[in-house]
């Protein structure tokens, strides 16, 4: 059973998942309803023009992130979680009560205002949603608990339009429309009430209400970590591109797409449905651990797809009279293909910045940390808009021009993110490699020590031995490699940026080694070497060489044995000729990936580890 579906049956999360979808939900309906209903008004009954109440009523939802979000964070850290969200959601019912009236009676202004409230009880529940994640789940638990919490809300909003628009469409809208949102907010305080007790963060935190300075402290409490604040700014970027995307996707569907209203719900729809893959993906290939170098990927996934709808997008509008026309018009399957990735890779770019933030965040200031990343959130839609008014409206760019340079200044986040998380990324192109070549299983891992120094010895079979191993532990490994293959051109970058450790069998380059393998089990890295010195020539181990010993005499470290099987016969061993130098005689073999008891230093000796490593081998080459 996955992890995602046993934490969906679990009191500790579903609850907790069914309020934020609701709200996400009901937030949606509520405003999707009252600007389509606003769109068919004659001017003369709101008061104001359509265009001015479109474009209030976009702004006044995002104010209260600005104004409000430091001094909710403020209150989520103070206060036990659990209740605080019950509070926010009983604050949802009130207000949906008033603007239930508001509809019935056909008072737009109101609610227009009801919708900054709207947006104020949003702000308040946003810390508390996100900063609830690491108290209730446990950090194994904490990206697939993400991913499930992106899907749920990327669904919830497409749900929400979608319902939106059958309502506003129906005779008596005004009056369904009221008891909707009435009956949604009701269900998410019920729902809200079975999420267990979650112990406040910072019981003590003396809160005194001033916007500037508490915008001002969260700011800053968000800077002092600086992964925490790259975290946050890869977040802001992610609702600055769905917020560009989004809001461009009427007038592309209508101008360049030959689409309607409904073809738009389709857009969204692959753009959501998109995200929900994305997420749930994110979690598969990260093997739920928090993987810092799925980001760049994701991040360049956004870029290739998101330039290539320049390309994809006809240059003349095709005739679709029907939706059914729209959706079977083969000039438009490329865009369709493209949104549906555009989403998944941003699924695949979001999920990791928030599990990040969250883990790195300390308790106390958690709620805080989360409530400075919304009101950068905020900062950075408003900026997609006043971009997309300057190069569409000034400069009078079309909406595909507009994507393909999101996609170039994408582009320039990708490079940045592979730069701060070069080691991280490099990880991540190793494990989707060498599980691209092999079917390849993991057993007993957790005796990998999840912090301090540690040295790992394994028998050495072909040459993506340190592939596989690097792929499968969950912490970055430091390998110890002959210099001659380190050496090598071009693939010199890539061992330097995963911090190989080279060694050559002169006195020199050994004492270089060691005291460069000192260094870093004494930083609290992990450190691997194969102990046979050389490929197996016949798939038998080989006795292990002495320098196990020199190592924990200068560094005592725990000793995890580690055993590869399966590998014997493929491309990249000695069975059957050279290595590299014959031709493959299979595919997606199975490989497994051992880890035994980690062995005290004072007992490693290359006899004991030797018997361990074979021990764990088995019969299986």
């Amino acid at each position: 059973m996955s992890t995602q579906s046993t934490l969906l049956k679990q009191r500790r999360f579903l609850p907790y998942f069914v309020t934020q979808a609701l709200g996400a939900f009901n937030d949606n309906v509520y405003k999707n309803v009252l600007l389509i209903l606003v769109a068919f008004t004659a001017p003369g009954a709101l008061g104001v023009s359509t265009d001015l109440f479109i474009n209030l009523a976009a702004g006044l939802f995002i104010l209260p992130f600005f104004l409000f979000s430091a001094f909710a964070g403020e209150l989520a850290d103070k206060y036990e979680k659990s209740r605080f969200i019950r509070v926010v959601k009983l604050v949802e019912i009130g207000i949906m009560s008033l603007a239930a009236l508001a509809f019935l009676f056909e008072s737009y202004l109101v609610l227009l205002f009801l919708l900054f409230l709207m947006g104020t009880q949003s702000a308040f529940f946003g810390p508390v949603k996100y900063a609830l994640l690491p108290q209730t789940l446990k950090p194994e638990e904490l990206v697939p608990g993400n991913a499930l919490v992106e899907t749920g809300t990327f669904l919830a909003i497409l749900l929400g339009t979608i319902v939106a628009g059958m309502i506003a469409n129906l005779p008596n809208a005004q009056l369904i429309a009221a008891m909707a949102i009435v009956a949604f907010a009701v269900m998410g305080y019920l729902s809200a009430r079975a999420i267990p007790p979650a112990n406040a963060g910072n019981p003590d935190l003396r809160i005194r209400f001033s916007l500037r300075q508490q915008m001002k402290t969260t700011l800053g409490i968000a800077k002092r970590d600086k992964v925490v604040l790259q975290s946050i700014m890869g977040i802001s970027w992610f609702w600055f591109l769905g917020a560009s995307y989004l809001t461009q996707f009427p007038n592309y569907a209508k101008l360049h797409l030959g689409g309607n209203e409904a073809s738009v719900s389709f857009l969204l729809t692959l753009f959501s449905v998109g995200i929900a893959i994305g997420s749930l993906l994110c979690d598969k290939l990260s093997a739920h651990r928090i993987e810092p170098g799925i980001v760049p990927i994701g991040s360049l996934g956004l870029t290739v797809f998101g330039a290539h709808l320049l390309f994809s997008t006809p240059d003349v509008p095709p005739q679709t009279d029907t939706f059914l026309a729209f959706i079977s018009e083969p000039s438009l399957w490329w865009v369709f293909a493209d949104l549906v990735f555009i989403g998944i890779f941003g699924g695949i770019f979001i999920v990791p910045l928030y599990a990040l933030m969250q883990s790195r965040s300390k308790e106390i200031e958690r709620s805080q940390v989360i409530a400075a990343n919304n009101i950068y959130n905020a900062l950075f839609m408003v900026s997609s808009a006043i971009l997309a008014i300057v190069l569409l409206g000034v400069v009078g760019l079309s909406i595909p021009v507009f994507f393909c340079i999101l996609a170039g200044l994408n582009l320039l986040v990708a490079l940045y993110a592979g730069k701060q998380v070069p080691l991280f990324a490099l990880r991540f192109v190793i494990w989707f490699l060498s599980h691209s070549f092999y079917r390849v299983k993991h057993k007993n891992l957790a005796n990998i020590p999840s912090e301090g120094g540690a040295l790992l010895v394994c028998n050495h079979v072909s040459y993506v031995d340190a592939l596989l191993l690097a792929g499968a532990c969950p912490r970055p490994i430091r390998f110890v490699m002959d210099e001659d293959y380190y050496h090598l051109p071009v693939l010199n970058y890539f061992f330097r940026a995963a911090k190989v450790i080279p060694i050559k069998l002169t006195s020199g380059s050994i004492r270089c080694a060691l005291k460069e393998i000192k260094k870093q089990l004494s930083d609290g890295e992990i450190v691997c070497i194969f102990p046979e010195g050389h490929l197996t020539p016949d798939g038998e181990m080989q006795p292990f060489k002495r320098g196990i010993g020199l190592i924990l005499k200068q560094t005592p470290v725990p000793v995890v044995p580690m055993a590869l099987q399966g590998l014997w016969g493929s491309y990249f061993s000695r069975e059957g000729g050279r290595a590299l130098l014959k031709l493959p005689c299979r595919f997606w073999s199975k490989v497994t990936v051992s880890a035994g008891n980690a062995v005290p230093p004072q007992d490693a000796s290359c006899a004991t580890l030797f018997e361990e490593v074979k021990q764990l081998r088995g019969n299986v080459r």
